[in-house]
């Protein structure tokens, strides 16, 4: 019971950027593809419904495993800096290990993300940095407050 109202109130919090914030309009930037690091992965953002964007990250740890998140993103403008907006979101991810301490096991469970993303203006280049909160419900249950980082992503569009 305790787990679920853990998950409950995480999840609650992560949606509560619509009334925090004013809604964009618009985005810098529609399509991006690029590295995150800590730890290592490969990440892709795709603009989704009214300016949000969708975010799939596959995380590698040294041939010892890897993580895939999905991860839907609401987008706020910082009034006076353009190019830098806020964002809030949730979503999923699984992850299998193959070597080490947890050999053969996979885990699923949810996640949440809040950061900063920077569109460097007449450059194709975003950056961002964000924490990215999770909870474990199958294998290794628990909370994880360890991942997030900086991303450095080409802009396609």
């Amino acid at each position: 019971m305790k787990k679920s109202l853990i998950v409950l109130s995480f999840l609650v919090f992560m949606t509560l950027g619509d009334a925090f914030a004013q809604r964009r309009n618009s985005s810098e930037y529609s399509t991006a593809i690029g590295v995150r690091f800590y730890p290592g992965a490969i990440t892709f953002k795709q603009n989704f419904l009214h300016g949000n964007k969708i975010e799939a990250i596959a995380y590698f740890w040294n041939g010892k495993g890897t993580r895939i998140t999905g991860l839907y993103e609401h987008y706020y403008d910082i009034e006076g800096l353009n190019g830098l907006q806020w964002y809030v979101g949730t979503g999923i991810h699984f992850t299998m290990y193959n070597e080490g301490e947890f050999d053969g096991n996979s885990y699923f469970g949810v996640d949440g993300v809040l950061g900063l993303d920077y569109k460097i203006k007449n450059a194709p280049l975003n950056i961002s940095l964000d924490w990215q909160p999770s909870f474990d419900f199958a294998g290794n249950t628990g909370f994880n407050g360890g991942l997030g980082g900086l991303g450095v992503r080409y802009v396609l569009r």
